[in-house]
């Protein structure tokens, strides 16, 4: 990760502990083309794992874990990102494994990422 995917990861952090209440631990960042690629540990809240303890709330939590942050998300622009990446976003790919609570999110803008960042490399 250089450090301007380092800089999305703490602002991927912060957006989601401000709209959710809690970001996760860990965030790793790959830019690929006009992707921002986000694997993230440390989702659940301590409430979260005990529903997940049942399967009946393993599929509930997965169900309102990947649809509520893509509903986050169109209710509030993440201007921080956009503007850090002076990039608009256009859609987001949401997944979580909650056994692992282990989740991934593909942010996709409208240019490409990799290649403005990785020429400014550290």
């Amino acid at each position: 990760m250089n450090k301007y995917e380092a800089e999305f990861s703490n602002l991927v952090r912060s957006f989601r502990k401000k709209h959710m209440g809690k970001g996760p631990s860990k965030v790793r960042t790959t830019f690929c083309k006009n992707w921002a690629i986000c694997e993230m540990e440390g989702n659940l809240s301590p409430v979260e794992k005990f529903i997940a303890s049942a399967d009946e709330g393993k599929q509930m939590l997965r169900a309102a874990r990947t649809e509520m942050v893509k509903e986050m998300y169109k209710k509030n622009r993440p201007a921080e990102m956009e503007d850090f990446l002076q990039a608009r976003l256009i859609d987001l790919f949401v997944d979580i494994d909650i056994e692992r609570d282990f989740g991934m999110s593909v942010f996709v803008f409208d240019q490409d990422i990799q290649s403005k960042f990785m020429e400014l490399k550290d």
